[in-house]
């Protein structure tokens, strides 16, 4: 076995760890090490997409043995982000969409420092999902999809920063993935074929052995260490991303 393999089995793991704890960071984390490796964007997407439907398998389902999924949650977002998936993976695989990153960064930068404000003070956690809860899962999906991730910054991100409990939002987060994840990877090899075995198979074999811990993490961390987290993960993700997408354009 190579070393790029067992590198791409440790990007996998840690990758899975950081998404099932924070509900987010996978597609990131992973699409940036495969544009690193060589791969253009539209196959580095579809790779992890692929690999994903896997490992978010895995995270919901220990997310729903620990009780951390509001299927209020999972239905709302869920319907809508397979649509924006699908077309954002469409669009992918037929035009360039890099245009949009800097726009996408800017408001997740946004988003990172009110949800560090709000983590000084918790708001009192919704009843019921938000009525604009599927909207957010149709940009999330689209977004994940054409940028190679996004559906846990831009959906995990949002919700906890309007008031949803953290720990039933990362939990719902990542079952909706899974749904989401069929969707993009669905269109993908459609429009692209199959991924590269020799990427894939590491990167699905790190993250499987990283899922089932996710749902145990999120159910013991304070809400106020869980914002935290999230908060400083997508401000530094965010803030690089920018730098670079920025870079590229002037």
């Amino acid at each position: 076995m190579s070393e790029e393999f067992w590198l791409l089995i440790a990007i996998g793991f840690a990758a899975q760890m950081v998404d099932g704890a924070l509900g987010m960071a996978f597609g990131v984390v992973s699409t940036s090490a495969m544009l690193m490796i060589g791969l253009p964007p539209a196959q580095a997407s579809a790779l992890v997409h692929t690999a994903e439907v896997f490992t978010t398998g895995a995270s919901a389902a220990s997310h729903v043995y620990h009780r951390n999924v509001d299927w209020r949650l999972v239905i709302r977002l869920g319907i809508a982000g397979v649509v924006g998936a699908a077309l954002g993976a469409w669009v992918l695989s037929n035009v360039d969409a890099s245009v949009m990153r800097p726009f996408v960064f800017g408001y997740l930068f946004v988003m990172a420092v009110y949800i560090l404000l709000k983590a000084a003070r918790i708001p009192t956690p919704r009843d019921a999902p938000a009525g604009w809860t599927a909207p957010v899962g149709f940009v999330a999906g689209f977004l994940d999809a054409s940028g190679g991730g996004g559906w846990g910054p831009v959906a995990t991100t949002t919700l906890v920063g309007s008031g949803h409990a953290p720990r039933q939002t990362v939990g719902s987060v990542n079952a909706t993935e899974f749904f989401v994840t069929i969707a993009a990877a669905t269109t993908f090899f459609i429009e692209l074929g199959a991924s590269p075995l020799q990427n894939l198979v590491p990167l699905v074999i790190g993250g499987m052995i990283a899922a089932p811990f996710g749902g145990y993490v999120v159910k013991y961390v304070s809400a106020r260490v869980l914002m935290i987290g999230v908060g400083l993960l997508i401000l530094s993700l965010s803030s690089w991303q920018l730098a670079r997408a920025l870079a590229k354009l002037f």
